[in-house]
């Protein structure tokens, strides 16, 4: 199982917000090379990057900054963030990145989804961003009539490299993971389901681990020091 580290990137610097909500952000960084590559020697080797800006916007707005990122550490990073068009995800792949998340543009133009993900096989996660069952767009400022299991099942057979489930109303609030819901996923369909929002302690990775989860991403619990890339990697295994 991946232990994946957080950077979310607003105005080019390392924030996070709290249950996803732009007036409750709390700021770390201002240089997210220089945190990715505290991440790095500690151990991790993979990188999970939300571009704030972008998933507001519409579109990526902080590109430079994940390219700084890219170009300075050897981990595989994903990006998420505003990515909408097939020329966002060419841009963002030709920048380095391993992989393009799409969540809004994936749950509103399903077909269009599918069709990008033959286009770049491999290459795009499938982000799920949820409050309760139902989905959440633009930003996690909308909210969706479709499910994440409804999604995850259209999902199955076509070639992404991942599901992304965030539970939003964990995401910050460093309370533990959604750990019924992960179970879901995981149980419903058989592509690799990745769990964010929430994972906090040590037990909480190693809860992950036994559900089956590809990877655990961790953001402001290891910001503020309830829980290490080390602890996290030695958990996972």
């Amino acid at each position: 199982m991946d232990v994946i580290p957080a950077i979310d990137l607003r105005g080019g610097i390392c924030v996070r917000l709290i249950q996803g909500e732009y007036d409750r952000q709390i700021t770390y960084k201002d240089d997210p090379v220089s945190q990715a590559g505290e991440f790095y020697e500690a151990g991790a080797r993979r990188l999970h990057v939300v571009d704030l800006d972008g998933a507001k916007e519409g579109r990526p707005c902080n590109l430079d900054a994940v390219r700084a990122i890219v170009e300075a550490v050897d981990m595989k990073v994903d990006l998420g963030g505003g990515i909408r068009t097939e020329d966002d995800i060419r841009k963002v792949l030709e920048i380095g990145v391993d992989y393009a998340i799409l969540g809004t543009s994936a749950v509103r133009r399903f077909n269009w989804f599918c069709e990008m993900a033959e286009t770049f096989p491999g290459r795009l996660i499938l982000g799920l961003d949820a409050r309760g069952s139902k989905v959440a767009t633009e930003g996690w400022t909308q909210q969706e009539g479709q499910s994440i299991l409804e999604l995850a099942d259209r999902a199955e057979g076509v070639p992404v490299a991942a599901i992304i489930y965030t539970d939003i109303t964990r995401d910050g609030m460093m309370e533990g993971p959604n750990l019924e819901r992960t179970r879901s996923l995981v149980e419903w369909v058989k592509l690799p389901i990745i769990c964010a929002g929430g994972v906090t302690a040590v037990e909480d990775v190693k809860h992950l681990r036994e559900l089956g989860v590809a990877g655990a991403i961790i953001g402001r619990a290891l910001y503020e020091g309830k829980i290490d890339v080390r602890a996290a990697l030695e958990a996972a295994r």
